[in-house]
């Protein structure tokens, strides 16, 4: 298989990094430390340019090819957070920090993207500028959004930009991608039911908030089955149910509902954010009682570009020399979605072989796949910008 010869040489040193910052996860954007890690490498491999603090806690670096005659500004991106998860994998290099872990991969896409950096910083074999980009607060801080919203496009001039992510269940080695729609949008909503609460002996005495909520919880699943195009994708879960009394005979004042929405078609995720506000209003006043929505509109869909997403599969598919697997559409969120908004590019999975899922507790990134991962980095700047 094609994948660089240098970068599968270093690929133990590439996994040394992994693992370091394997063991050290921060959360959101307090990712101080691998921040400066990553900001630390990034000068020391002779980056034209390194910025911090971008998005909070971002940091960006430039690296210029041979000659800038072609102008064009390529941008690839990798995200720095960890998750809120007890680690189980027993590694020699496990978290340092309990209850905090990289259960996601996003140390193996900084440690991927480092490498792909130091080789692209070494033989300059294009001609243009790669825009390496680390995010913090992928895991739902929307830390892509505040990239952006802090100059990310402007400032450097990205042209196209590119993100690639881990995936359990596909071969080490294999890549997957698809035009349109890839990720899911991610809403989020709480629901504080109030009613009257009581005895249990008395419920004529009550308004029941146990029995609202539930009859809430069922009423909006009719948006999937009876409100959205069959034909088309959403999901609405609520995923807590939690009264204010742990008591067997007493009817709770107040009952809270958490839940997501997502859906990979901007008209349906409104459409569903709607009726689930009057469903839920309408269901609470049917039985006497009050409600307040709180509403946190999330990640958008993501959704890649055509052309980006031919340019990405035909990079990985010289690095493999297999075709890209045509996968079908994620309903987990991923805020690259922001980042598309604004700039042309594509999202890719690379292969993580027969581990855990994501956001396991036993999940670990499989460092087999940082050569690959890192290649297709670079294959994807030496085609697109090649050296004249």
């Amino acid at each position: 298989m094609p994948i660089k010869n240098r970068l599968a040489e270093m690929q133990p040193e590439i996994a040394a990094w992994r693992q370091d910052i394997h063991a050290h996860p921060e959360l959101l954007y307090d990712t101080h430390r691998t921040a400066g890690f990553v900001a630390d490498k990034l000068r020391e491999f002779g980056c034209d340019e390194v910025a911090e603090g971008i998005g909070r806690t971002g940091v960006v670096g430039v690296i210029r090819g041979r000659s800038d005659s072609a102008g064009r500004v390529i941008g690839l991106r990798a995200d720095m957070d960890a998750l809120p998860i007890m680690e189980a994998t027993g590694a020699a290099y496990a978290s340092k920090t309990p209850g905090l872990m990289h259960a996601c991969g996003h140390d193996g896409h900084t440690a991927m993207l480092l490498g792909a950096a130091k080789y692209l910083a070494e033989t300059r074999n294009f001609d243009g500028s790669v825009v390496v980009i680390f995010q913090p607060a992928e895991e739902g801080g929307a830390g892509g959004k505040a990239m952006v919203e802090d100059g990310l496009v402007s400032r450097w001039g990205l042209q196209e930009v590119y993100g690639m992510h881990n995936a359990p269940g596909i071969p080490v080695g294999a890549f997957a991608i698809r035009p349109g729609a890839f990720f899911a949008s991610a809403d989020q909503f709480e629901l504080h039911v109030e009613g009257r609460g009581g005895h249990a002996a008395r419920p004529h005495d009550a308004i029941d908030t146990t029995l609202v909520a539930s009859h809430i919880v069922v009423a909006l699943q009719s948006i999937a089955s009876r409100n959205v195009d069959p034909l088309k994708q959403v999901v609405v879960t609520v995923g807590s149910f939690r009264t204010e009394s742990e008591a067997h005979n007493v009817i709770p004042q107040k009952v809270l509902l958490k839940g997501t929405i997502r859906s990979l078609d901007a008209e349906v995720r409104e459409l569903a954010g709607e009726r689930m506000r009057a469903i839920v209003e309408h269901t609470a006043a049917a039985f006497g009682a009050t409600v307040r929505i709180d509403f946190d509109k999330g990640y958008p869909v993501m959704v890649n570009h055509a052309d980006e997403t031919d340019h990405a599969r035909a990079a990985a598919e010289k690095v493999t020399g297999q075709p890209a697997l045509e996968v079908p559409p994620v309903m987990g969120g991923e805020d690259f979605a922001f980042m598309l908004e604004a700039c042309p590019g594509a999202m890719i999975l690379t292969g993580n072989g027969d581990s855990a899922m994501v956001h396991h507790p036993e999940y670990d990134f499989s460092d087999e796949a940082i050569p690959f991962g890192a290649s297709y980095w670079v294959e994807l700047v030496e085609s697109r910008m090649p050296a004249g």
